[in-house]
């Protein structure tokens, strides 16, 4: 099957072949490690890379006190070879960047321009870079982060932002500000938070979400999916047999299911896309508070549907409990009408999940554009 068809995931306008990301490891992860790995990876971040005086300074003193550093005299030849080395290799490279000023990032991307993603690091904890104002010393100070972000697309690019979850005062804040500040990207290392913190951050903002931190086998994987993730990210343990484990399992449950990252049924515990697979709002169930929680009425919930199912197959289905496919539950759930109903148009249990899929995006793109979600379960 082709890699779109699958996973229908798109970063920097370029099809992500597998969910399954590389995570930056300073002076570990760079071309030459990605390349060695890119049969079974759809992403990769490289560095970290710092990228000017304030920030070298830093990487040369971690790297006299007996840390791995990137270290060179100038960044952008550095990253330009780095990132001509990858354009082949049907990955899509991020590079993860640590600079002391937001014009430090605005100049990168001018001087690289848009082929790759821009990761701004606001997780390095190591002291000397804290002291050079990046790494989580962007998370104590969101507003520099920001500016950050900004600065960046100023310059036209697509912009990712690793946080350290557990940091900030409020990581659903921070999140929809990174969001709200035009972020593309938001590379999440859970620590010890598990799949509820990637929940709370997907109903908090609409950004491609990549959940990182010892996800190493496949039912992990499928925790962070189910609750929010469209992508996973390995570091430590991001050697070719766990990769090449993952993208096989992960690709097999695609295929059989339709969408790898479909959420959990919103009565069991799922983010907000799992709205595309909630029926009409007839009973006291957890679609009421979640609607209040999203800023949507009962009937404009309602009509929403109806809007965005008109001319697919998902409008069809007279023979089901609400006359339509739209309001119709997850292929995990049994339903003989449901399954009568496809069955009768020709359409398979995978065809109904990636219809169901695009319901989801334009339910999300609606509360987004339009509201403020906010899940604190």
């Amino acid at each position: 099957m082709d890699a779109y068809d699958r996973f229908e995931l798109l970063i920097n306008d370029r099809i992500v072949k597998t969910p399954i990301a590389v995570a930056s490891m300073a002076g570990i992860v760079d071309a030459g490690y990605v390349l060695e790995r890119a049969a079974h990876i759809g992403a990769a971040f490289i560095g970290g890379y710092s990228i000017d005086r304030t920030t070298l300074d830093a990487s040369r003193r971690m790297a006299q006190e007996g840390r791995r550093e990137f270290l060179y005299d100038d960044p952008v030849e550095e990253l330009s070879r780095q990132a001509a080395a990858l354009e082949r290799s049907g990955v899509v490279t991020g590079l993860n960047l640590r600079g002391s000023t937001p014009a430090a990032y605005r100049e990168i991307a001018e001087a690289l321009d848009d082929g790759v993603v821009y990761e701004i690091d606001a997780h390095c904890r190591q002291p000397p870079m804290i002291e050079a104002g990046c790494g989580e010393h962007l998370l104590q100070h969101p507003a520099k982060l920001v500016e950050t972000i900004r600065a960046l697309k100023s310059a036209d690019v697509t912009v990712s932002v690793k946080i350290r979850a557990g940091v900030a005062a409020d990581d659903r804040l921070l999140a929809r500000k990174i969001w709200r500040a035009g972020a593309d990207l938001l590379h999440v290392d859970l620590m010890d938070f598990g799949y509820q913190k990637i929940r709370q951050i997907r109903n908090s903002c609409p950004v491609t979400l990549i959940a990182n931190n010892s996800i190493t086998i496949f039912d992990r994987a499928m925790e962070m999916f189910a609750h929010g993730a469209d992508l996973i990210s390995l570091a430590r343990r991001s050697d070719p047999w766990t990769l090449s484990g993952l993208d096989a399992a992960i690709s097999r449950y695609a295929d059989e299911t339709g969408w790898y990252n479909a959420p959990k049924q919103l009565c069991r515990g799922g983010d907000v896309r799992a709205l595309t697979f909630c029926c009409m709002p007839v009973k006291n169930c957890p679609l009421l508070p979640t609607l209040e929680r999203v800023g949507m009425t009962r009937e404009s919930y309602m009509r929403l549907k109806e809007s965005a199912v008109k001319n697919t197959p998902l409008a069809e289905g007279s023979s089901t409990c609400f006359g339509s496919l739209a309001w119709c539950c997850k292929i995990s759930l049994p339903c003989m009408f449901r399954n009568m109903t496809l069955q009768q148009m020709g359409l398979t249990l995978q065809d109904y999940m990636r219809h169901k899929h695009r319901l989801a995006n334009k339910i999300m793109s609606r509360i987004f554009d339009e509201g403020s979600a906010d899940d604190e379960s």
